[in-house]
């Protein structure tokens, strides 16, 4: 069975540890990295299954990653969930118009973050 590649973008270091080995234990290939920047170099070689994306990063915020990944031919494909701790309306507006395919708010339960990978990936 083919493994499927989830690129995790967290600059929280011990969430970012977290978030991999929930996946990993799920069966998933993953690659975290820590700001925006990465993020973009990153996607173009691994060609990830679906970005699970913190909005607040170094260099390059969530939401214009997202909008860089949705506007790119090669990439546009690619599910891309939100998974930050900005919960006010106008955040889960902006990442709906910068193409993010799911938003789920800090503190969240691993099980639910899981669920909606599999909905986007199986």
């Amino acid at each position: 069975m083919n493994k499927k590649k989830i690129l995790i973008v967290e600059d929280e270091e011990s969430l970012l540890k977290l978030e991999s080995i929930l996946l990993t234990s799920k069966g998933y290939l993953v690659e975290g990295v820590a700001d925006g920047k990465a993020a973009l170099e990153v996607l173009k070689e691994m060609k990830p299954d679906l970005v699970l994306l913190d909005i607040m990063l170094p260099e390059i915020d969530g939401f214009e990653v997202c909008r860089r990944i949705k506007e790119d031919a090669e990439t546009r494909h690619i599910p891309v969930i939100m998974l930050t701790a900005k919960k006010s309306r106008e955040d889960m507006a902006r990442g709906e118009q910068v193409g993010a395919d799911w938003y789920i708010t800090k503190p969240f339960k691993s099980a639910m973050v899981i669920e909606t990978i599999q909905r986007f990936i199986s």
